[in-house]
């Protein structure tokens, strides 16, 4: 149980070098930073070679490869000893869909009749389990001699998967292989059948991981056991909630988890759209905080220069569309490719529940039509229609949700059928049809607009974060005052996760070109005229002389193999001229040879512009952590951020820390000695001015010349921030003169007595 809202949270990537003794000794650095707990990425025992852990084989096992569960009691002994908490990231949401899953492995063997066949979410109705693993036609490798009956599995290329009748050990000729395949609970596909054929719920587009059926009681008692362990035990003291909005009824889930766990904090993973907030009858104390992180790159970006940087764009890339049409493009783009699957199962519950209709009598591709336009029209990530309704501000979502998806189509008819299903849950197929269609919606905005659209509209990239807008890359007082006023204790800041699409200094120095916005315009214009440009379109150009910004260190060796991972990476997220499932290498090769170009241009000539404008983001790395300490609420560190910390999308935000030099301070430049200082100083801060913090209401000021926060309880004041020079009369507690700008945090006695 955790009586008072932490301080400031470490967040730990286990795996890939870093288990439970490795954690152990780096604790003393950690608490001495002014750290209060460790936040802990998942610790159950995932797929083998599982890179993050959110791939659970077994939830209720701590996974031996991080030293398991006696390892796992002595890093929280140790932590204790260093004064710090745990709190702990559970995946309620899925699975691994991998023959390792020994849950799984029992339904394959004994179908609907496993005791965990409703644990997992499959569509029995649709047939057998769909395997989509195959390298090659069932009937290519079937007539190839691939396939073989060994100890009681059905087995290829060193694969083994289980069969429900183990006595069938003499079958090798194809026809009776084909009779016993067909036998199974389960069916073997081409992998390319994961598009539209399987029958599971998938975490977003992944097919290698299912959905798991938490809303039933059992399966909530099943996969929590030892969730509800090691918090009984007072080994956690709180609990991150990965991917909230997966779940078929997040209010209920949290219901159930609060009740079982009372008195024990949760936050949730859940992004939220505008000025949506979280439903009131969540039981949660707030969400992980890129809501955050979208405040500080908005508040330091420059109105004006963002404008002048815009007509730039305009005038160089000529990009057609606004980012609203880009992400409705990428919207159809998802739902007819990586989420065919998603439509094809929603598809056939809307007919499901509209049989016998007094509204319209629909046809497959009606229903099609209906359900795509109103899966694009949702606004945010879900609704939160339960088995109890649809609420007053859901219905209005709906309706305009039904407006609109109704113009671009030459009948509304269906759609107006297919939203009656949203409006009215009075049959058990309109529920089913409502709640996978939420489901369904929050994977679509994710991976339209995080993992498609962001790669595609590069105006600016800085704004094309998780939980950002980026049509909207600027913030007023009011709206930053508005958002800061319903911040508690207890809500967590955010600058940068494992999941950000870039850490929050590379963010910085994209933020920087709203300062600069001539010098980036040089930076651009001089790249182009490289012979390696005349093969990449303007608009990879511009996407990677920023890409090429943020991570831009004259003494990393890898520089040039993490820009070329990343750009490979991007083009195929952006779908256009090249895909995960059909790269195409030369369009790739082209924009990473252009990147590498970049690089070699910029450590040959040391462009001034180059040069100010990294000059500019040191200032902005510094605000941005000032501000972040002191919001109300409590800042998280993603480990290694408390230094400089430059890095893209993952895997590279997941590159190795070096705990050696962090610990004896060995900085890399005079901003990050400065970065690690004002860490130690604000931590320091919020430890000796926590009730301070927690009762001080704040205010935030902007103007082209600097931005301040300020937080007052009516008898003392303490602000933060940037500016040409220190305001007068403040009393600094640190300050620091870079580049022209004086980073500050101190007590204004004027503003005190105001």
């Amino acid at each position: 149980m955790m009586h008072s809202a932490p301080t400031a949270t470490y967040r730990i990537q286990l795996r890939e070098g870093v288990d439970f003794d490795n954690l152990a000794r780096h604790l003393d650095y950690i608490a001495g930073l002014g750290m209060s707990h460790l936040y802990l990425s998942p610790i159950f025992t995932a797929s083998s070679g599982s890179t993050h852990g959110y791939d659970v084989i077994n939830p209720n096992q701590i996974d031996p490869a991080l030293g398991g569960r006696a390892a796992f009691e002595q890093l929280v002994a140790a932590a204790r000893r260093a004064g710090l908490g745990i709190v702990l990231d559970i995946v309620p949401n899925h699975t691994a869909f991998t023959l390792e899953n020994p849950w799984l492995q029992e339904v394959l063997r004994d179908g609907r009749n496993s005791a965990y066949a409703s644990h997992f979410d499959i569509d029995w109705n649709a047939g057998p389990l769909v395997l989509p693993i195959l390298p090659e036609p069932f009937e290519h490798m079937l007539a190839a001699g691939r396939f073989s009956v060994n100890g009681g599995h059905f087995t290829f290329d060193g694969t083994q998967v289980p069969l429900a009748d183990a006595a069938c050990e003499d079958v090798t000729d194809i026809d009776a292989l084909r009779k016993l395949h067909e036998q199974q609970h389960w069916r073997l596909k081409h992998w390319e059948a994961e598009r539209d054929s399987i029958t599971h719920r998938r975490f977003f587009n992944v097919t290698s991981l299912i959905g798991m059926r938490v809303e039933d009681p059992e399966v909530f008692d099943d996969t929590h056991a030892l969730t509800l362990d090691l918090v009984r035990a007072g080994l956690v003291n709180g609990l991150r909630v990965d991917h909230i909005d997966g779940l078929a009824d997040p209010a209920a889930y949290l219901e159930r988890l609060s009740q079982a766990l009372p008195g024990t904090p949760i936050w949730v993973e859940k992004i939220l759209v505008g000025d949506e907030s979280l439903p009131k009858n969540w039981k949660t104390v707030g969400t992980t905080g890129y809501e955050s992180a979208r405040l500080l790159a908005r508040a330091l970006t420059h109105r004006n220069g963002m404008e002048q940087l815009d007509q730039v764009w305009r005038d160089l890339v000529q990009e057609p569309n606004t980012f609203s049409q880009a992400l409705t493009q990428a919207k159809k783009d998802i739902l007819e490719f990586e989420l065919a699957a998603e439509l094809h199962q929603l598809v056939a519950l809307a007919a499901d529940a509209l049989q016998n209709s007094p509204l319209a009598e629909p046809g497959p591709e009606t229903l099609r039509e209906a359900v795509m336009a109103l899966l694009a029209a949702v606004p945010r990530y879900r609704t939160y229609i339960d088995s109890d309704g649809i609420n007053e501000t859901d219905r209005a979502i709906v309706g305009r949700m039904s407006e609109m998806a109704a113009k671009g189509l030459r009948s509304e008819i269906g759609v107006k059928a297919v939203a009656s299903l949203l409006l009215s849950l009075d049959t058990a197929p309109a529920r089913t049809f409502a709640l996978r269609f939420q489901q369904v919606s929050g994977a679509l905005l994710a991976k339209a607009q995080e993992d498609t659209a962001g790669f595609r509209w590069s105006r600016y990239l800085a704004a094309n974060e998780v939980g950002a807008e980026p049509a909207e890359p600027t913030v007023d007082r009011r709206e930053a005052d508005r958002f800061l006023s319903g911040r508690t204790p207890w809500d967590m800041n955010l600058t940068s996760t494992h999941d950000t699409k870039r850490s929050e200094d590379s963010r910085m120095r994209m933020v920087a070109i709203s300062h600069q916005p001539e010098a980036f315009r040089a930076l651009y214009l001089r790249a182009c005229e490289l012979p390696e440009a005349a093969d990449v379109a303007p608009a990879w150009r511009w996407y990677i002389v920023q890409t090429c910004l943020a991570v831009w260190d004259l003494g990393d060796a890898h520089l040039e193999e993490r820009l070329g991972d990343h750009t490979r990476k991007a083009m195929r997220e952006a779908k256009q001229a090249s895909f995960w499932t059909r790269p195409n290498d030369d369009a790739e090769n082209k924009a990473i040879a252009f990147a590498h170009a970049v690089l070699v241009l910029w450590r040959e000539a040391g462009p001034a512009e180059l040069e100010k404008l990294v000059a500019s983001a040191d200032t902005l790395i510094l605000a941005q952590l000032a501000l972040k300490s002191l919001l109300p609420g409590f800042p998280d560190f993603y480990r290694g951020s408390e230094t400089v910390f430059l890095a893209l999308t993952d895997p590279d935000n997941r590159r190795p820390v070096d705990w050696g030099s962090l610990a004896v301070g060995a900085a890399s430049s005079p901003v990050a000695t400065a970065k690690m200082s004002l860490t130690r100083e604000l931590l320091g801060l919020r430890h000796t001015e926590r009730q301070f913090l927690e009762r001080a209401a704040s205010n935030i000021v902007l103007n082209p010349k600097g931005v301040l926060l300020s937080r007052s309880d009516g008898q003392r004041a303490l602000v933060a921030g940037y500016a040409a020079s220190l305001p007068a009369g403040i009393e600094p507690v640190w300050h620091m003169q870079i580049n022209g700008q004086v980073i500050f945090v101190g007590w204004d006695p004027a503003l005190s007595t105001a």
